[in-house]
């Protein structure tokens, strides 16, 4: 018999390694039989390196297993410190003597297959088994392509253990873990905060290309096009456009168009270009010139880099034809760029790519506009000029179409809810002055010059009365999640946090995981704070063990990521309960934010949740929605839910040095609120208050009516909406949902809004309350109008041309429109004998007769049908070809729908 201890005392070196045949050539050299182990010898090791080892230890903590019961039950741990080429001695001596080795890495099996061939050679039974991104039955263990979390590691080294060791506490963290994959593979994320272009981004108008076209996405933002429907696939930097190489001749597409960044191009995308020219590849390449790297904070390019110079290179190259588009025509002055290259507004990029298309060859258009993110930058330090202007929308004429977004693609166009119905704002905070929005064919645009937007008056806000909150006593590991979107100060919260954890001598670690966070994606901050640093052996947050939520944006707190770390057990969530727009909206302009299902989300995984109005109350009392996170942070700290007191969170504040006075009155806020909302509220204007009621919609759109009109055109609805809610009643007792379909789409039938509603709408004083409550001085206003009986056909885009007016002129014109809408479809309406306003007079009459023909069949099982049918007119939304193309749409919906009418023919329906 012989103990570990005596072999480890020995001074003869070769019997330090105590490992496999070592031991045994001891034993035979020393006549032993056979050896006695005081302990199990090590049966499976666990091989893992960077990021995913500090994972693993948290997992291991997780499962209970320490270095004393490592030891009891034969587990061996090796870190590797260079993962290429895999130091062969050191793997050896782990690996000697085990069973299995599971190799833990992120991304694909770099590691793990050095390891498999360092260990062909040794003999059956001596080997051991190495499992990793597959088990031993080519089952998927670990995911290659996405990253590997804590709850998927303690997972599967507590399933690899159970095979050499069970314990109670790992088959039941075994169970939990199951129990957790269940309920995720069943849980569907309410929406999605996906990374978009920045506001006024080039790439929104860029990356368009001609209907019919297709086009190749590249690495830079411009990738993000991929997801807006606007690009396919993509190939490594400097490959961008070559698989159109090998594709062409086996398709019917003659054509494609391939986006290219500037720094790209610099770095290797010529060589990309180069290959299709010497193919001779029918391919146009948009080299899009931003200015900058932006993908990656905006750097210089890493050379000397111009249009000029990209412009005489692809004529030397060889390209069929080249352009030049820009948003600043003055950049180029006679004689700057070559004569064979064309010089354009950026507004003919359509037209270009057509003519583009159309050519043999490779051709290259070099789009030519400043990223909006390093405008915004040098704007502020005063090395570009900042325009004066500001684009404003009247929501009483905007019909929620959505023509501007399709035309900017802009994510500071956003929603605003009203009493009739979903219309567009511009968010001031956001806008970075691109005003491609006024292209949307409306006449509800108006840009303001010299504008100083308003600030509220600063609160001073009363704390007398306010208690010191029961901060918890830390004993062990405290896991915070901070939720947000990217770019509106979620990391400096977590930031603050961690530093206040070093100032109050504890323990702490943050990660953040923020992506594309910098083009308004989702962002999340781990935050964990311990009395000792051996508390917190890896940075990131295991599943269900968060203990606090502080979701700045409740969208990513109720996505799947954020949700597996909650817990309903553990969990308390202090969420911002203003939602804001996602880019999903840029693209959909009736997309449901399904706000309620994501505040359910949140509050189904949590032990305890708050929703705060935070924004609301950040904009209204700081003047900025940016301190609504630090105002959470102070809410969250009121409510004993983090364990820091108030002098290291206000000298973390003080440390970070931004914005000192700011943050601290913010933080104060949410303690405030977090106490005393009542308090708060009062400070706070009323909100603005929708109708509840079905009778309080009717009664606003007879109001709204009556000044469209006249007294008895406001009765005249009134009386067709109560015969509707008669026979509706009759049919189905208690129903109002063909009443409110009817209510709503009779009444945007009838205020269409012809040249005297859209006057009136413009001078009625609620317009000039709402620049007044926005701007505190306004020098000039400018309108974007295509007046009917002047505008021509613009060729590039085959609508009426808009044209800019001086509000000075058009303001005295609008009065006059107001006042003579009594000539409304009159003999003497200039406006009223065209095909688009007697279109809308006689869809009155016509509305009113299908409902009439919608009551007489009337059934219950029928009143879903009749609902969807009655609600068709609200679908038919926007201006001259943008309503025209609406209306064709509701048009075939409508004949599909009467198919499905008992006894109704299909062509009395049409």
């Amino acid at each position: 018999h012989i103990r570990p201890n005596d072999i480890w005392r020995d001074e003869d070196t070769r019997l330090q390694r105590y490992k496999g045949f070592a031991a045994q050539a001891f034993a035979k050299a020393n006549g032993i039989d056979r050896l006695v182990w005081d302990t199990p010898r090590p049966r499976i090791g666990i091989l893992t390196t960077g990021k995913a080892f500090a994972d693993t230890m948290e997992a291991l903590e997780e499962l209970g297993i320490d270095a004393k019961v490592a030891s009891e039950i034969g587990l061996r741990l090796y870190k590797v410190g260079m993962p290429w080429p895999l130091e062969p001695d050191g793997v050896r001596a782990f690996a000697e003597g085990l069973e299995e080795v599971l190799v833990i890495e992120e991304k694909r099996e770099f590691i793990e297959h050095q390891l498999k061939w360092q260990l062909y050679n040794w003999k059956p039974g001596v080997r051991p088994q190495v499992v990793g991104k597959q088990d031993e039955h080519g089952e998927w263990l670990l995911s290659p392509d996405n990253e590997l979390t804590p709850g998927m590691i303690a997972k599967v080294v507590a399933q690899r253990l159970s095979h050499f060791h069970k314990t109670d506490r790992i088959e039941a963290a075994i169970r939990w873990f199951e129990q957790r994959e269940n309920l995720n593979a069943k849980f569907l994320t309410p929406t999605k905060r996906t990374p978009y272009f920045c506001s006024g981004c080039p790439h929104n108008t860029s990356t368009k290309v001609p209907e019919g076209s297709r086009a190749l996405a590249g690495i830079g933002c411009h990738i993000m096009a991929l997801w807006m429907d606007r690009a396919e696939t993509f190939t490594q930097m400097g490959g961008e456009g070559v698989t159109w190489v090998g594709e062409a001749p086996f398709v019917e597409d003659n054509h494609i168009f391939a986006n290219l960044g500037d720094g790209t191009y610099f770095h290797s995308g010529l060589l990309a270009v180069r290959q299709a020219i010497a193919s001779g590849a029918n391919i146009t390449y948009k080299i899009l010139y931003n200015d900058a790297v932006a993908m990656t904070g905006g750097q210089k390019h890493d050379g000397e880099l111009s249009v000029p110079q990209i412009a005489r290179q692809m004529l030397a190259e060889g390209a069929k034809k080249v352009w030049v588009l820009t948003e600043d025509l003055e950049r180029y002055p006679a004689g700057t760029l070559p004569g064979e290259v064309g010089l354009h507004d950026r507004a003919e990029l359509d037209p270009i790519s057509r003519i583009a298309r159309e050519t043999p060859g490779t051709t290259v258009i070099v789009y030519d506009q400043t990223c909006a993110a390093e405008k915004r930058r040098r704007r502020k330090r005063g090395l570009m000029v900042d325009p004066d202007r500001r684009v404003v929308i009247n929501p009483a004429v905007c019909e929620g179409c959505g023509d501007c977004s399709v035309q900017s693609n802009c994510v500071s166009v956003e929603p605003l809810a009203t009493e009739f119905g979903r219309k567009r704002r511009i968010n001031q905070s956001s806008c970075n002055k691109d005003f491609s929005c006024v292209k949307g064919f409306c006449p509800s645009f108006v840009t303001v010059e010299g504008g100083k937007l308003r600030k509220p008056e600063k609160q001073t806000l009363d704390l007398s009365g306010l208690p010191m909150p029961a901060v918890p006593l830390l004993t062990g590991a405290t896991n915070i999640l901070v939720t947000g979107i990217g770019g509106t100060g979620v990391l400096t919260v977590s930031a603050l946090l961690g530093m206040a954890g070093h100032i109050a001598g504890l323990a702490s670690t943050t990660a953040d995981m923020a992506g594309l966070a910098q083009k308004g994606g989702a962002v999340w901050s781990h935050v964990r704070l311990a009395p000792a640093n051996d508390q917190l052996l890896g940075p990131r947050i295991m599943t269900g063990t968060a203990d606090l939520v502080i979701a700045c944006d409740a969208v990513v707190a109720a996505d799947k990521a954020a949700q597996n770390l909650m817990s309903a057990a553990r969990t308390h969530v202090v969420a911002n309960a203003n939602v804001a727009p996602t880019a999903d909206f840029v693209r959909d302009r009736d997309f449901d934010f399904r706000t309620a299902q994501v505040k359910k989300a949140v509050e189904t995984a949590a032990r305890g949740h708050d929703f705060v109005a935070a924004e609301r109350i950040a904009t209204a009392l700081m003047g900025d929605a940016i301190a609504a996170n630090v105002m959470l942070m102070g809410f969250a700290w009121q409510k004993g839910l983090i364990p820091l007191s108030l002098e290291s969170l206000e000298g973390a504040i003080e440390l970070n040095g931004v914005s000192v006075p700011f943050n601290k009155q913010a933080f104060a806020l949410g303690r405030l609120v977090a106490h005393d909302p009542a308090r708060v509220e009062a400070l706070l204007a009323p909100p603005v208050l929708l109708a509840q009621t079905l009778d309080e919609r009717i009664d606003r759109r007879v109001a709204d009516l009556t000044a469209w009109g006249d007294a008895a055109y406001g009765e005249r609805y009134r009386t067709l909406v109560g015969q509707v809610r008669a026979a509706e009643s009759a049919a189905m007792p208690g129903s109002e949902a063909l009443s409110e379909a009817v209510a709503r789409s009779l009444h945007k039938l009838m205020a269409y809004k012809d040249e005297y509603e859209v006057a009136r709408l413009m001078t009625d004083g609620r317009f000039a309350a709402q620049l007044g409550d926005s701007f505190s001085e306004q020098r000039r206003r400018t309108y974007h109008l295509s007046p009917p009986l002047i505008a021509k056909i613009d060729p590039a885009t085959g609508r009426p041309k808009k044209y800019t007016i001086a509000g000075w002129l058009v303001e005295p014109l609008f009065k006059l429109l107001a006042g003579m809408k009594r000539l409304r479809g009159t003999a003497l309406d200039p406006f009223g004998r065209s095909a688009e306003r007697r279109h809308e007079r006689a869809a009155i009459g016509l509305y009113v007769g299908e409902a009439e023909r919608l009551l007489a069949g009337l059934t219950p099982a029928n009143l879903a049908l009749a609902t969807e049918i009655a609600r068709l007119p609200l679908d038919a939304r926007g201006f001259g070809p943008v309503k025209a193309a609406a209306e064709s749409a509701v048009s075939a919906r409508r004949t599909r729908l009467w198919a499905g009418w008992p006894g109704e023919a299909i062509a009395k329906a049409a």
